[in-house]
């Protein structure tokens, strides 16, 4: 379980003080824009910022108008170069993304770009995704780096068959799905890709029959029918991480739903007491969740509209992050740890300091058995990321990964952010989605 946080009564004063709007987009009012701080300054000096992982961090941060001249430029620089040094190793999401980042607003002089190019090369990796859909269903990443796909190349120009887009995009696929659980954030980046696509036909940009439209239409939807039942209680939409694209998604379609399906301002607030609690802790978290309270989407995307540069209602420093981790006592917990493949179970107790995370307990257990209990690890935006277990690979084309969990429960969050607590029973299980 989580640990408990009280929010201080000054924060509970403050977003009841947020006026609520009768528009579907509610974005955080600019006299409180300080409760955005914690997120910029995760983004800005997390060491997980940099290479092509500052793609989304420099995408979030363009579109809210936050950055200097200086800071952009720097961005700017870390995500060209990986570009131009990685483009035959990134993903296509990757490289949508990228081209997203480095075209969100009219950059800096100086420094050229060739949209063109890239838009050509990100062409041939989504060709070659919907080439692998025709052996068994599963592009050779997942659908929301499909639909990141189709939104930049929808922006940008390039070249897609809206057919096959129609197609591709069918609400009841399977690959919307996640262990027979809708994927909130997938469903919303479609929604975002379409609603380019279908302001691309009625701008005159591309010529369609009316059938393809109405199609269109209902994709759009259905999609945002899965993604508002997955609305919470609370008001989150899917869970913390996925909400800030969900919102997105309903900003730009409210034609599709009524308005008393969605409280737009509980939402929000329910983020802003997340922010506040340290729920934000990784850069591309903090960099999904920021747009859509500035009342931004990443159809507000214009290479060629004049970036907007450091508002005087941020703070923003250069010094490291508090860390929202609960301080490190010399006490020692014990949780069971275990690795779970096909029907073959092998678990250890294992003693760590109150306070670890996820990755310390399989540190610690691949330290007392490396046979049963070797693993790899690799750095993204997200932090770190298990790439394999027991030599074991997770596979796109077999729709395998490695799933964590904490008493039964999946987790939300990654391995280097998830607190463990006395007595929890954590696994690592070999899964198919």
């Amino acid at each position: 379980m989580r640990q408990s946080h009280q929010l201080p009564l000054v924060g509970l004063l403050l977003f009841s003080l947020i006026p609520r709007q009768q528009c579907e987009i509610c974005e955080v009012s600019k006299e409180y824009y300080t409760a955005l701080n914690p997120l910029i300054s995760t983004m800005i000096n997390s060491k997980y910022t940099k290479g092509i992982h500052a793609a989304n961090v420099l995408l979030s941060l363009r579109l809210g108008g936050i950055l200097n001249p200086n800071q952009e430029q720097q961005l700017i620089q870390q995500v060209n170069t990986a570009v131009e040094n990685k483009k035959p190793s990134l993903t296509s999401g990757q490289l949508a993304l990228a081209i997203l980042a480095l075209g969100a607003c009219k950059g800096p002089d100086g420094i050229s770009i060739n949209y063109s190019e890239l838009i050509k090369i990100l062409g041939n990796k989504y060709k070659a995704e919907i080439k692998n859909m025709d052996h068994d269903g599963n592009p050779l990443t997942n659908y929301y780096q499909l639909s990141l796909d189709i939104l930049a190349l929808c922006l940008f120009s390039g070249n897609y068959s809206i057919t096959e887009v129609i197609k591709i995009l069918d609400p009841e696929s399977k690959n919307y799905y996640f262990h027979q659980q809708f994927s909130v954030d997938t469903g919303a980046m479609a929604v975002l890709a379409l609603t380019c696509v279908k302001r691309s036909i009625t701008s005159g940009q591309n010529k369609i029959d009316t059938k393809d439209l109405e199609t269109i239409d209902n994709h759009m939807e259905s999609l945002i029918a899965k993604i508002l039942c997955q609305k919470k209680e609370n008001g989150l939409l899917g869970n913390i991480y996925s909400t800030g694209e969900a919102m997105q998604a309903l900003f730009v379609s409210s034609d599709y739903y009524n308005k008393n399906q969605w409280d737009c301002q509980k939402t929000r607030d329910i983020v802003l007491t997340e922010i506040s609690q340290g729920a934000f802790r990784m850069p591309t978290a903090a960099a999904q969740i920021l747009p859509a309270l500035m009342g931004k989407t990443y159809l507000d995307i214009n290479k060629d509209s004049s970036c907007v540069y450091g508002s005087d209602n941020f703070n923003i420093s250069t010094q490291e992050p508090i860390s929202v981790t609960p301080a490190v006592p010399h006490s020692q917990i014990e949780v069971n740890y275990s690795v779970v493949v096909n029907n073959q179970i092998d678990n250890i107790m294992v003693s760590v300091a109150d306070g670890s995370v996820f990755l310390d307990v399989m540190e610690k257990a691949q330290k007392e058995n490396a046979t049963l209990f070797s693993f790899t690890v690799e750095e993204s935006s997200w932090g770190p990321y298990i790439t394999t277990v027991r030599g074991i690979k997770a596979n796109n084309n077999d729709r395998t990964y490695w799933e964590l969990l904490s008493n039964g429960e999946p987790l939300s969050q990654g391995v280097g952010s998830y607190v463990v607590h006395a007595g929890d029973d954590l696994e690592v299980r070999w899964s198919i989605y």
